[in-house]
């Protein structure tokens, strides 16, 4: 969460760090290009030291790295396929930059960047964009038979046709908002019963603040909870969409 300030929005201001402008463009490094960074170097150090040493009994870290590996491995079994494995690169990398972007929100006075609209439609375009190409490049023309549902009369096809498309165009919007909106209404949560343990405490001698201090940590179990849940609702979805492009159903 950012620096204390009097709104609970707050916490959630682009701040730069190094302002850079080119061609009037402004393309500074920011607080959130900042955590960026750290979300991919924290991912590579924990992969590569966690099976650095490799040992046929792991140790925790080997554990938890083996276990992602594997979770997202059956992630992708259960809902694309076998013919889905070979995109597992890009599923690993999208699930571990959401899930360490929501877990680094959480370290008091950080940022959280999965929190910004424009970080997580940056994500869902690319997502859409990779899926669409991938099953053109796979069905050739064959994929908009996708906006045609089987069994529909002729009849009905003008109007199904642009459901369809819509529907389609309307997935990377789904995504976007979902992330954002929850990793957005719940660091706001804490950040105002944070405010309450300061108000309620400083009016109460200490005492106000025990049931806002309460709730905050209950809230931070929760936000701990919905940090693994909407990296793995974002990138299941991720695997649903890419079934569609390689399946056609």
């Amino acid at each position: 969460m950012a620096e204390q300030g009097h709104s609970p929005l707050q916490q959630f201001e682009i701040q730069k760090v190094i302002d850079v402008k080119i061609g009037g463009a402004d393309v500074s490094f920011t607080n959130s290009s900042v955590l960026m960074v750290i979300a991919v170097v924290a991912i590579i150090a924990f992969l590569s030291l966690s099976v650095r040493r490799r040992a046929l009994v792991p140790g925790r870290w080997q554990s938890l790295a083996e276990l992602s590996y594997e979770f997202v491995g059956n992630m992708i079994r259960d809902n694309v396929g076998k013919e889905g494995l070979k995109y597992f690169p890009l599923i690993f990398t999208l699930f571990m930059f959401v899930l360490f972007g929501n877990l680094l929100g959480l370290v008091p006075y950080s940022f959280t960047y999965t929190s910004h609209i424009a970080v997580t439609a940056a994500l869902a375009l690319m997502v859409i964009t990779v899926v669409t190409a991938i099953g053109i490049a796979m069905h050739g023309f064959h994929f908009f038979s996708f906006f045609v549902p089987k069994g529909v009369p002729a009849v009905m096809l003008p109007l199904m046709v642009p459901i369809e498309i819509i529907s389609y165009l309307s997935r990377p919007v789904s995504l976007a908002i979902r992330l954002f909106a929850n990793m957005m209404a719940g660091h706001t949560m804490m950040k105002v019963f944070a405010g309450f343990v300061i108000t309620l405490g400083a009016a109460t001698f200490g005492v106000g603040a025990i049931a806002p201090l309460a709730m905050n940590v209950a809230l931070t179990g929760f936000e701990l909870l919905v940090a693994f849940l909407q990296a793995y609702v974002f990138t299941v979805l991720t695997c649903l969409y890419l079934n569609d492009a390689i399946h056609l159903h």
